[in-house]
C-alpha cells in the first residue's frame, strides 16, 4: 500500500500533541465548571434549512447525503453546499459549522426540562468547508459557554461571559500560553450609527466591516458603496467608527462625539454605548488590561443582537481571533417564548496548532505510563504482570516491556517513550544447583534519568508527584 497522503484541513496531533490539547479542555472545563456551567452534548447534525436559516454559511456547510430522510442522490460522500441544492434542502442534513445554532435548536426542543437561566459548556468537533490555512481547519474542536434565558436576559451577563473565558484561557499561562485580549463591540452601537447616518442594509455593512482586517478600509469601503448602497462619504464615517478602539469610558466619549459631528442622533446607539461602556468599567476592575472595546468587531452572523467579541494572543495577532461570539436574541424561539442568550466559543484546535507550531508548549512524554516494569524471561513474565497490577491499583499508570530482551534494552525502550522509572522484579529465595542457598532479592526501580536505583515495594513505592502524569508545560 502506497504511503497515504494527509487531508489538508484535518488535523491529526500525535501523542504529545494530543496529551497538550487534553491538558487544555482540562483546564477550560475546570474553569466552566467552577462558574456553573454544565456539560452537554448534541447530535453532529442538524436538518439543512435549520443550519442556514442565520447568516452567510451556505457554502461552508458538509452535506451528509446517505442519512437524508428522503435521499434524492446516492453519492454516500460529504461535500460542501451551496445553494444549488434547492429545493433538495428540506430534506437534507449538514454537520453542524458551530455549536450555537444546535444549542438553539437542543433549548427548544429541552426547554420543559431546563431550569433558567440555563448555563451551559459544550466541547465538540465542527465541520466547516472552508479554505484550509494557518490556522483554519475544515474539521476542529470547539469549546463553547454560553447562557440562555426564558423570555429575558440581564445584561450583566454579557459581562461576565468574557471575564469567564479571560479566566479559563489565564489559567494556560503557567504552561506558556501567551496573554490574550478579548476585543468587545456592541452590534446597537453599529445598528444606531449606521442608521442614523442613512444606511439600511445594516447586515451587509456589518459584514463588510467584519472583513476590515483581512482586505483592508479601501477594499471595505468600495465594497460598502457597491454592495450596500452606501455613498463615499457615508463609507468614510463607518470607517471611522471602526477605528475607534480603547480599554476605558472614552470610547463612549468618542463615539458620542463622531455621532454628532455626522448629526447622528439614535435612541439605539444610545442604548449600545451604555451596554458597551458597563463592560468596559466592570472588565477594567475584575481583569485590567483583557478587554478592550475595538468598534471593528462585526462579527459576520446575522444572529448576533448586542455585545459581540472577538480573542487574541498577545503577540500572534496574525493567527486572528481564536475565540468570539455574542449575544443573540432571537435565534431560538418557539412562537410563544424567546430564548435570549449570549455565548463565546473557543477555537481549541486552532489555539493548539499554535502553541505546537511555534514551539511554545510541550508535553514531558509521549505516554502516560509513569513506569515499565521489565520482563525477567517470558516464563516469568506473570511476576511482572502482577507488579503492573498492584501499581495500577494504586494509580500509578504502568506497562510492561514488550519483551524479555537484556534490561539495557528494555531501559532504552523506557527512554524512547520517555518513560522516567523501569521496574526490576526481584526474585524469591532459592537453593542453586549445587545445593548452595541463593537469597530472596528485592524490587528495584531505576530512574533513568539520573541513574538512581533503590528497592522498591509496590505496595507503597510511588513516583514524584511531578512525575506521576505527563507534564504539559512552557518551553
Amino acid at each position: 500500500m502506497a504511503r497515504p497522503t494527509p487531508l489538508s484541513g484535518f488535523p491529526e496531533w500525535l501523542p504529545a500533541g494530543r496529551t497538550v490539547e487534553q491538558h487544555i479542555l482540562d483546564a477550560l472545563r475546570r474553569t466552566f465548571e467552577l462558574h456553573g456551567f454544565a456539560g452537554i452534548e448534541t447530535r453532529a447534525v442538524e436538518p439543512l434549512d435549520q443550519l442556514l436559516r442565520k447568516g452567510e454559511t451556505s457554502k461552508e456547510v458538509y452535506v451528509l447525503r446517505r442519512l437524508q430522510e428522503a435521499p434524492t442522490a446516492t453519492d454516500p460522500g460529504a461535500s460542501p453546499s451551496g445553494t444549488e441544492q434547492g429545493a433538495e434542502s428540506d430534506h437534507q442534513l449538514g454537520l453542524h459549522f458551530d455549536l450555537t445554532v444546535p444549542f438553539a435548536r437542543y433549548v427548544l426542543e429541552n426547554a420543559g426540562h431546563l431550569a433558567f437561566p440555563f448555563k451551559r459548556y459544550q466541547i465538540q468537533k465542527v465541520w466547516r468547508g472552508e479554505r484550509p490555512q494557518d490556522g483554519r481547519f475544515r474539521e476542529f474542536v470547539q469549546a463553547d459557554i454560553d447562557v440562555v434565558g426564558a423570555g429575558a436576559l440581564p445584561y450583566h451577563y454579557e459581562v461576565e461571559l468574557p471575564l469567564v473565558i479571560a479566566e479559563a484561557l489565564g489559567s494556560l499561562a503557567s504552561i506558556g500560553v501567551p496573554p490574550v485580549r478579548i476585543l468587545v463591540n456592541n452590534r446597537k452601537v453599529a445598528e444606531g450609527f449606521y442608521r442614523g447616518l442613512g444606511l439600511d442594509d445594516i447586515d451587509g455593512v456589518l459584514r463588510g466591516i467584519d472583513k476590515l482586517d483581512k482586505i483592508g478600509p479601501v477594499a471595505v469601503a468600495a465594497a460598502l458603496v457597491a454592495e450596500t448602497g452606501a455613498t463615499a462619504e457615508q463609507a468614510a464615517a463607518c470607517l471611522e467608527l471602526a477605528a475607534i478602539s480603547g480599554s476605558d469610558s472614552t470610547v463612549v466619549d468618542r463615539v458620542r462625539a463622531l455621532a454628532e459631528r455626522h448629526s447622528i442622533t439614535s435612541e439605539l446607539l444610545e442604548t449600545g454605548l451604555g451596554e458597551l461602556g458597563a463592560l468596559v468599567a466592570a472588565a477594567a476592575e475584575r481583569a485590567p488590561g483583557v478587554v478592550v472595546a475595538d468598534l471593528k468587531i462585526a462579527r459576520g452572523l446575522d444572529y448576533y443582537t448586542g455585545s459581540v467579541y472577538e480573542t487574541v494572543l498577545v503577540g500572534h495577532e496574525q493567527l486572528g481571533s481564536i475565540c468570539s461570539g455574542g449575544r443573540y436574541d432571537t435565534l431560538a424561539s418557539d412562537g410563544t417564548t424567546t430564548y435570549p442568550g449570549v455565548g463565546l466559543s473557543i477555537g481549541v484546535s486552532r489555539l493548539v496548532s499554535r502553541l505546537l507550531g511555534a514551539d511554545l508548549v510541550r508535553a514531558s512524554r509521549s505516554v502516560p505510563s509513569a513506569v515499565v516494569v521489565a520482563v525477567t524471561s517470558e516464563e516469568t513474565r506473570a511476576v511482572s504482570d502482577r507488579i503492573a497490577a498492584a501499581l495500577r491499583a494504586r494509580g500509578i499508570p504502568v506497562e510492561v516491556a514488550p519483551s524479555a530482551a537484556k534490561f539495557g534494552k528494555q531501559i532504552k525502550y523506557a527512554d524512547r517513550r520517555g518513560v522516567p522509572f523501569v521496574w526490576f522484579p526481584g526474585s524469591a529465595a532459592s537453593v542453586a544447583d549445587d545445593g548452595t542457598p541463593e537469597p530472596a532479592k528485592p524490587d528495584q526501580v531505576k530512574d533513568i534519568r539520573s541513574g538512581d536505583q533503590v528497592e522498591a515495594d509496590a505496595a507503597t513505592w510511588a513516583p514524584p508527584a511531578e512525575d506521576l502524569w505527563p507534564r504539559v508545560q512552557a518551553v
